[in-house]
């Protein structure tokens, strides 16, 4: 049976932790950028984790279990 290949635009998004959580940056920080607050900028830079129900999906993107 062939490996599972690691899909390549997953690698670079998500990122185990320790814990074996997945974390993700967020979405809407890369143009048009002027009509967002500065607080809207501010909350977007920090990054978070995978939420539970897209977990199952991202794991198997890069092909753990």
């Amino acid at each position: 049976m062939p490996k599972m290949k690691t899909n390549s635009g997953a690698k670079k998004r998500f990122a185990l932790t320790g814990s074996g959580k997945i974390k993700r940056k967020h979405a809407f920080k890369s143009h048009i950028l002027t009509k967002k607050t500065k607080k809207q900028k501010r909350n977007l830079t920090h990054t978070t984790t995978v939420s539970k129900v897209d977990e199952r999906a991202v794991k198997q993107l890069l092909a753990l279990k």
